[in-house]
């Protein structure tokens, strides 16, 4: 079966990324839908200089945001991508065999993450998975925020693809501390509305064995010296997303 196909990008302040996402894109799909959360910089300007459709909404998380973005879609089958991402020429490839012969529910693929201008292949980084081409009537974003996940109904088929996303996640440690710090806040922001809570030791036990885990059990030294910088700063994050959790219960006792 041949389908059109809609890719749908959420946005807030990418001008440094945008173009290379759209690019990407413009030839393999059938539109694009740029949902932005009010970006203050070049977003706008530069995502008008492809053939889109975008639209303005308020963010209220990653997962009603990109929930709300399918919405905005004109057609079922739907490419989702981040506006850090793009894809590789040999994904466009599939994709668009893909398109032209529609078989399953839902479609994964592999993603690449450059890491300050370094491809990491290990860390448990690679092969990423992702669940990011399907009929949009057989799943919906869920999981919890800032990790969304699509998920596929359990009756829903799905299949696999070659070719890699190309993720420019992050371009300098500082940034990646930054991320780090946005990204436990909201974390522990989400555990703490749903009630969840830790023992104080997880914090200091579950980052020690993330990045034994990662180091060592997924081979993160062969990524050099970046390598043990990602699995040091992934084992952070989880101390800092603990730590935080627990301050916003001390702060509401």
């Amino acid at each position: 079966m041949k389908v059109k196909l809609s890719a749908v990008i959420i946005t807030f302040n990418e001008e440094a990324n945008l173009h290379r996402c759209l690019s990407s894109i413009s030839d393999v799909v059938d539109e694009i839908i740029v949902v932005d959360s009010y970006s203050t910089d070049a977003t706008e300007k530069i995502a008008k200089e492809f053939k889109i459709n975008f639209f303005k909404n308020k963010f209220n998380g990653h997962i009603e945001q990109k929930n709300f973005a399918i919405t905005k879609a004109n057609h079922k089958h739907v490419l989702s991508l981040d506006a850090d991402e793009c894809l590789s020429e040999a994904l466009k490839k599939s994709i668009i065999e893909t398109k032209n012969n529609w078989v399953y529910d839902g479609y994964s693929f592999n993603r690449l993450t450059n890491y300050c201008g370094q491809w990491i292949r290990y860390c448990g980084w690679y092969p990423d998975k992702k669940l990011r081409l399907w009929d949009s009537t057989k799943g919906s974003w869920q999981g919890q925020n800032p990790h969304d996940q699509f998920k596929l109904y359990k009756t829903a088929t799905h299949g696999f693809i070659k070719g890699d996303l190309l993720h420019y996640s992050i371009a300098s440690i500082e940034e990646h501390l930054l991320v780090i710090d946005k990204f436990s806040t909201i974390a522990a922001r989400e555990m703490y509305n749903k009630g969840i809570k830790f023992p104080k030791i997880r914090s200091w036990v579950h980052p020690i064995f993330k990045f034994i885990k990662q180091y060592i059990m997924r081979f993160g030294f062969l990524d050099g010296r970046n390598g043990f910088r990602v699995c040091n700063n992934s084992a952070f994050s989880t101390h800092m997303k603990y730590k935080k959790l627990a301050k916003l219960y001390e702060q509401n006792a």
